[in-house]
């Protein structure tokens, strides 16, 4: 295998299990808790690109499926999948998948203020998204109407996305100047 691939395999599986570690740390609020999950979906989309990024967030669910216990307050299994916010959890590789596509398409060969603003966007858009996925699941399992999901699923959490993207941001902009200095030494 060359070691361009092996470095994306080895990037793949270390945001998988940043997830793994970050996502169980939550705190509930309400049928949906606030959890660091997100965050790490959208680092892995910013770091790894699409295919990557969805491929690392799939490795996240499949693990939590099987029983490892990496979903929010330290959950697992299929059940926490067929549940109320089981729609965030398969929304996961789906916002990774945007966010990826989004900024290394239009911002990851932009320099400055233009490739944040492609990266905060590609961020929000997948988010927009997670949010449509996951609150029409939790509305379907929960029978809550749109109006009310929106107010515990949505609504409470903007701030702390908005928070999330800042910071992925913050050091992915360091972290993409390390792994573009260790590409060029492996050449």
């Amino acid at each position: 295998m060359k070691s361009n691939q092996t470095r994306n395999l080895v990037l793949c599986a270390m945001c998988a299990a940043i997830t793994c570690i970050l996502a169980p740390i939550s705190v509930p609020i309400g049928p949906v808790p606030i959890s660091l999950c997100t965050f790490a979906v959208m680092l892995a989309g910013v770091l790894l690109g699409a295919k990557l990024g969805f491929l690392s967030q799939l490795i996240y669910v499949l693990l939590g499926a099987v029983g490892v216990p990496v979903f929010a307050g330290y959950s697992a299994g299929v059940s926490c999948i067929a549940g109320m916010t089981g729609g965030y959890i398969v929304a996961y590789p789906v916002l990774a998948f945007l966010t990826g596509l989004l900024y290394w398409k239009f911002g990851k060969n932009q320099t400055g203020k233009l490739r944040i603003l492609w990266m905060l966007l590609s961020m929000v858009i997948g988010t927009v998204v997670l949010y449509a996925i996951g609150t029409a699941w939790f509305c379907v399992v929960s029978g809550t109407g749109v109006a009310a999901a929106m107010g515990l699923c949505v609504i409470p959490f903007l701030p702390g996305d908005f928070l999330k993207m800042v910071v992925v941001i913050l050091i992915s902009l360091p972290i993409e100047k390390a792994l573009a200095k260790m590409a060029v030494a492996e050449a």
